[in-house]
């Protein structure tokens, strides 16, 4: 399976960068560096899959940012 995108963005409102993983509903976190953002968001993943109702399919790893699009397209 591959992983989930995450993307990680500064945040001027929050004063602090925003990490988030757009295939998993809801699952994003706070940090004052990326890095802890990061961290965050990677924990925030961890609990949301062991809470993930296995009723449902669990969602697969789809999203993937416009730059890399065209990179597989050719492949």
């Amino acid at each position: 399976m591959k992983d989930y995108h995450i993307n990680i963005f500064y945040s001027d409102e929050d004063d602090g960068y925003i990490a988030d993983i757009p295939d998993l509903k809801h699952c994003s976190a706070f940090g004052q560096t990326q890095e802890e953002a990061l961290k965050e968001v990677l924990e925030a993943k961890k609990i949301w899959l062991e809470s993930f109702n296995e009723k449902d399919n669990l969602p697969i790893p789809h999203f993937m940012p416009l730059i890399y699009q065209n990179n597989y397209a050719n492949i």
